[in-house]
């Protein structure tokens, strides 16, 4: 066999090598994205220091609200005049929101979007002024979660 043979057969090998590669299964199941231990906690952990600087007053709830508002809608964030605020998520919802845009913009926030069923409750001098029940969105970047300063009481 000529050299011009053997090139061919090289060229017929490799290439069945190279097609080959290319359809090849990966082994295992898809699975939609899970939210892990970590990053419950660390959504869990936002609430829980929201609701303890409200335990402490309006003064220091409303310092935590305006210290994680997520970084780039600082300018959006709205001011708890008085009162304070109690959220109690219902962790079994959380779930992802890759899709989610604050309202009014047209831009995904940076960071991990979650999105959680909360009841949220108005409070003043220890009495409720009012109950409401939603959903909130907490966003996690680099492990550190931010949320949305709710437009309560403005």
């Amino acid at each position: 066999m000529g050299d011009g043979g053997r090139s061919a057969r090289a060229l017929a090998v490799a290439g069945a090598l190279l097609l080959g590669g290319c359809g090849s299964q990966v082994a295992g199941t898809a699975r939609p994205l899970r939210i892990t231990e970590v990053e419950r906690g660390q959504v869990q952990a936002y609430f829980t220091d929201l609701n303890d600087a409200g335990g402490k007053g309006n003064p220091e709830q409303r310092r935590l609200l305006q210290d994680t508002q997520h970084p780039d809608f600082r300018k959006q964030a709205c001011e708890l005049r008085e009162g304070t605020l109690r959220m109690e998520p219902t962790m079994s919802t959380l779930r992802l929101a890759p899709k989610w845009e604050p309202p009014g913009e047209r831009v995904h926030p940076r960071g991990v979007v979650y999105v959680v069923a909360a009841t949220v409750t108005l409070l003043e001098d220890n009495a409720v002024l009012g109950v409401q029940v939603g959903s909130l969105h907490v966003v996690v970047i680099d492990g550190k979660a931010f949320g949305f300063a709710p437009c309560v009481g403005g």
